[in-house]
């Protein structure tokens, strides 16, 4: 029971981790990156005119449901006697508000009904209202590193979390055309396009897809591209649930054997009168193999309580916390998948089963004259 109960608990803990991180990553920058094919490995982005026929081609991709152009350009903000260093994100009206909306801590996101008071806007990360001692309605400065130097004020729209320190520490989201002007840019002229995808699970698919549509002069990247260490990290947890898996069960056929073994012995004189009375081998075998295969589903059952209720109990109610700093959330995420429960469940009650019938051989070397006297 309690084998398999930390099995189910283990898989279900690691897709959660997976799911939940990955879909903070993929909300803020997309699943994939298109910018200038060059040398430029700053925060402020190479432009390039916007190419309204890949655009097209791309939308008309069923496995691509957004293609959103945007540009970066690195600020200081300065408020309250105190200064970070951050990256302003410009986006536009096409923007696909929906990651935001669901980790706003206070505050809208930008209102782009008006084209002047949206470059006045500005969405900073909690992490960062803390340092600076902002709050939503607040004004600021930033400023603008080049020649000459240039400073906007803004206005704090929003403030959101996405609980993921590389996030949260670089980034402000604003207004496009406000990086644009800031550049001296051209009218059509963006720092790239993030692309959304239906299905992740098939990214490498989508990339390859985008690859072939695109002009000689861009280039794309995607999320695990972007973000190399956090998918790694998510990697290692893969291998640490394989560990405990097979830990698990061996500690369930240890206990396994070892129920079998004592039932044996226990059973000893019946084992001698059945010989004595004509049962062969086999026969006798298989009332312990059916002994076991009881005490197999029983646990099996009671493992599948435990695990699928304690998982369902937390993914409900977000009892057991975590710390947010080192974890990228503050509850331990729950994700079910009904097939690895079935495959969990499948694999325990085979390999179980399986490791049954060597220790049932003890039936074959007791003779009923030394059984019986064994009584």
């Amino acid at each position: 029971m309690l084998g398999l109960g930390g099995m189910i608990l283990s898989v279900e803990i690691v897709r959660g981790f997976k799911q939940e991180i990955r879909e903070k990553i993929r909300g803020f920058s997309g699943d994939l990156q298109i910018v200038k094919f060059d040398l430029n490995n700053s925060y402020e982005n190479s432009p390039f005119s916007a190419d309204s026929n890949f655009v097209k081609k791309a939308r008309a991709n069923p496995m691509i449901s957004r293609v959103m152009p945007f540009a970066t350009k690195p600020g200081i903000i300065k408020a309250n006697n105190e200064i970070e260093g951050v990256v302003l994100k410009g986006v536009d009206k096409s923007y696909d508000w929906s990651f935001f909306k669901n980790n706003m801590v206070a505050g809208n996101t930008l209102d782009f009904t008006d084209s002047v008071e949206s470059k006045k806007q500005i969405m900073i990360s909690q992490l960062t209202a803390n340092r600076l001692k902002l709050k939503v309605g607040d004004k600021i400065l930033m400023y603008f590193v080049q020649e000459p130097l240039r400073r906007r004020p803004f206005t704090i729209r929003g403030i959101y979390t996405t609980s993921i320190d590389d996030v949260d520490k670089a980034y402000v989201i604003g207004d496009l055309s406000l990086i644009s002007r800031l550049n001296n840019w051209n009218p059509d002229e963006i720092g790239g396009y993030e692309i959304k995808i239906n299905d992740f699970d098939r990214l490498s698919e989508a990339n390859e897809a985008v690859d072939n549509i695109l002009p000689a002069k861009l280039k794309s990247y995607t999320i695990i591209d972007n973000y190399p260490t956090i998918f790694e990290w998510m990697n290692l947890l893969d291998g640490n649930t394989k560990v405990v898996l097979v830990l698990m069960i061996i500690v369930a056929v240890i206990n396994m054997i070892s129920a079998l073994l004592i039932m044996i012995l226990e059973r000893t004189a019946m084992i001698g009168i059945l010989k004595a009375m004509g049962a062969n081998n086999w026969t006798i075998q298989k009332v312990f193999l059916y002994n076991a295969f009881y005490m197999i589903g029983l646990g099996l059952l009671l493992g599948n309580i435990f695990g699928v209720g304690l998982g369902l109990l937390q993914y409900q109610t977000h009892f057991f916390k975590l710390d947010q700093a080192s974890y990228y959330m503050n509850f331990i995420p729950i994700q079910f998948s009904w097939m690895d429960i079935l495959l969990l469940n499948t694999g325990t009650f085979l390999i179980c089963l399986l490791v049954m019938t060597g220790p049932s051989t003890l039936v074959t070397k007791i003779t009923p004259v030394k059984a019986i006297r064994f009584k």
